[in-house]
């Protein structure tokens, strides 16, 4: 039986930066990758570019996340800087402060890391499936300390399972879906493809601002993807027992720069001004042009209608939908989510070494923990500063 200093189970970011960080300090380790290649969810961050990481001055990152108090250390101990420094590589940042490699390549990323696992060794279709008290795994290896680095369960096709979950007795807290698309009542393939820009998403009291897509089954986008959270979070449910049942309702506001009585005061004027033109023309003013006439068959307004032969109930309904255009949801796109909410329970987590405070040399890092942020890097940055600060201190 083969013995190391160190074991980490994953081959996901977390996983290869623990890796990175332990086998720095001269300790024998093994990466135990149950795919035949690491890095597999990775690739596919970002739309296959990688948003590798946030570049918002650290306080300010630290309060985007609900779970700031637990990652401060592991935030201060592994830097932007310090991550970027890793790579030959130029970066661009982009809009909300999104950090992307230049050559838009997540392949890039993902070879600069590996390249630093020279004195690792990796073990690959290696699916580990038990963890004895004594840290002899699948009876073939045995380790002095132990980092899971195993994921959530989302995209399960990269080799992420609720199996992994229970390779070790630590308490759990509810799994659920995170960073979703949502599937609506209403069928949607008409509009399939059509973006609204720069939109405000609501449900209940969270209001998110982004664009909104229109997919065939539902909505995506940025502002939907982030707001899911908050319904999913909402809902008692845990995908260790049962899937989720949703009844919820979001309303997206089309002009968030109007309110509904300025919007009614411009409708007053302009239908005088321009009482020939037809309101599917006229609402180029505030709406894409591709979703006009689903709008306003929503609406129950005909196309073309002129402006001068629209009564005061259509325009109240007009400005009504316009501030507050509603879906019904009936579920989370699964196959997309991006995240997993919840995982180890963090009281039970040292937040400056990530090891568990019920069993000694067991560590954790990255998405197998109770914590999440929202699109734009902030989930890659979790990755890599929880699985450094891991690493660094399986290794001491």
């Amino acid at each position: 039986m083969e013995e190391y200093d160190i074991a980490v189970v994953g081959g996901g970011p977390a996983g290869i930066m623990a890796a990175i960080a332990a086998s720095r300090n001269s300790a024998r380790v093994v990466l135990l990758e149950k795919n035949s290649s690491l890095g597999r969810k990775l690739l596919i961050t970002g739309g296959g570019r990688c948003n590798i990481t946030n570049q918002k001055p650290i306080k300010q990152l630290l309060n985007i996340y609900p779970q700031k108090n637990f990652l401060k250390h592991s935030f201060f101990t592994f830097t932007n800087e310090d991550l970027l420094s890793l790579f030959d590589l130029e970066f661009i940042t982009e809009e909300d402060n999104r950090v992307f490699p230049k050559s838009g390549k997540s392949s890039d990323i993902l070879e600069g890391l590996t390249d630093k696992l020279e004195n690792v060794s990796i073990c690959y279709n290696f699916e580990v499936k038990s963890i004895t008290d004594d840290f002899v795994i699948n009876d073939k290896l045995k380790a002095d300390k132990i980092i899971i680095a195993t994921g959530g369960v989302t995209y399960p096709q990269t080799g992420c399972s609720i199996k992994n979950y229970s390779l070790t007795s630590q308490p759990l807290t509810d799994i659920k879906y995170g960073l979703s698309p949502l599937i609506t009542k209403k069928d949607l393939s008409s509009i399939a493809g059509v973006t609204l820009y720069d939109v405000v998403v609501s449900y209940k009291k969270r209001k998110v601002r982004g664009n909104v897509l229109f997919s065939h089954v539902g909505l995506t986008g940025p502002g939907i993807i982030n707001l899911s959270n908050e319904i999913s979070e909402g809902i008692s449910y845990n995908l260790l027992e049962n899937e989720p049942e949703i009844d919820a309702e979001i309303a997206i506001d089309l002009c968030p720069e109007l309110a509904r009585e300025d919007l009614l005061d411009r409708f007053t004027k302009d239908f005088q001004t321009k009482g020939k033109t037809m309101i599917k023309n006229y609402l180029k003013l505030f709406l894409t042009n591709s979703f006009i006439e689903y709008f306003l068959a929503q609406c129950g307004i005909d196309a073309e209608t002129q402006l001068s032969r629209i009564n005061r109930k259509s325009k109240n309904r007009l400005a009504e939908n316009l501030k507050r255009f509603s879906f019904e949801i009936t579920g989370f796109n699964k196959d997309l989510a991006k995240v997993t909410i919840g995982g180890v329970d963090l009281n039970n987590v040292d937040p400056k070494t990530m090891e568990s405070k019920l069993i000694p040399n067991l560590y954790f890092a990255g998405e197998v923990l109770d914590v999440h942020g929202p699109t734009g890097g902030y989930n890659l940055k979790i990755a890599f500063s929880t699985g450094f600060l891991a690493g660094l201190s399986a290794a001491r």
